[in-house]
């Protein structure tokens, strides 16, 4: 098993039967207590990422769908930014999903979703996502009414019916050589008031900070029973969710860094082989450039 493997598998969940949000303290770090440990472990897992992703470039086969989903302050920006850090941003896309426009409305809610899944060869970086629409929009049954669903089919059923709608989209994408890894980074109540606060006593990051986000906090047992049956409910082993931790922002990185790393290298992804014909072609391009005469 290798250390991304390693790492990862205590916070992945394939089987959402028995999964309790209460399981999974947001302050753990696992078998790393040191943050210069961890850095030089995110190092590795970034140059692993950067030569596997010129591969999944190279061989365009297969794309990457990372979705990430949590409460306000979690790190989603952070991570994205420093564990992506070695990867070429041609081969890069990533999106984040806010309010939905009024454009967005007139559609399914998957159809935002639809336009910005990654192509063969990419990875694809959801800020949030289709997910939205078990979580804020269920905490919120307001949303809900105001979507332009038709009244008579929101039924008593409905979080059923989209946990089947979303297991089913997953799995298409799954079997459509899209691999989806979704992370829900796990923070704790106390360590939100606490980023909160920073934000609002360092003048470099006041621009982070809305009234609505301290709004939201009333809510946070709501948001957390709709977290834990999201995950309960949409688990997989072709599409898993991962817990991880998020109070300690170096061992995020490193955890999200090693799934991506883990992720990857199941893929068993190569430089394609080129055939007989293509290097006969690359011989001779190179027997026209060796004997071309200095200018």
């Amino acid at each position: 098993m290798s250390w991304a493997s390693k790492l990862v598998e205590p916070y992945r969940i394939e089987d959402g039967s028995k999964f309790r949000l209460t399981d999974f303290d947001p302050e753990d770090t696992g078998k790393i207590h040191s943050k210069k440990h961890a850095e030089k472990l995110l190092a590795d897992g970034i140059a692993d990422m950067t030569d596997l992703q010129s591969k999944l470039y190279a061989q365009d086969r297969w794309g990457v769908l990372l979705i990430f989903q949590a409460m306000d302050a979690a790190g989603k920006d952070g991570v994205i930014k420093h564990v992506m850090s070695g990867v070429n941003p041609q081969g890069c896309q990533v999106h984040s999903f806010k309010t939905p426009s009024v454009e967005e409305l007139n559609h399914d809610y998957l159809w935002r979703a639809l336009r910005r899944l990654p192509e063969r060869g990419q990875i694809g970086i959801f800020n949030r996502s289709y997910y939205e629409e078990v979580l804020v929009v269920r905490v919120h049954p307001e949303v809900l009414k105001n979507s332009r669903i038709p009244p008579s089919l929101l039924t008593k059923d409905i979080w059923k019916d989209r946990f089947e709608d979303i297991n089913c989209f997953d799995r298409y994408l799954t079997r459509n050589g899209i691999v989806v890894r979704k992370f829900f980074l796990n923070l704790s109540k106390k360590e939100q008031k606490k980023r909160f606060l920073d934000r609002l006593d360092r003048p470099e990051k006041n621009w982070k900070f809305s009234e609505a986000d301290v709004r939201e906090r009333e809510y946070w047992n709501d948001y957390m029973k709709a977290y834990e049956d999201m995950i309960i409910h949409t688990a997989s082993p072709q599409a898993p969710w991962y817990v991880i931790p998020a109070d300690n922002k170096w061992f995020t990185h490193v955890v999200v860094a090693a799934a991506i790393v883990e992720t990857m290298e199941d893929l068993k992804l190569a430089y394609p082989v080129v055939d007989a014909n293509k290097r006969k072609e690359l011989r001779a391009a190179a027997a026209m450039l060796k004997g071309k005469k200095k200018t």
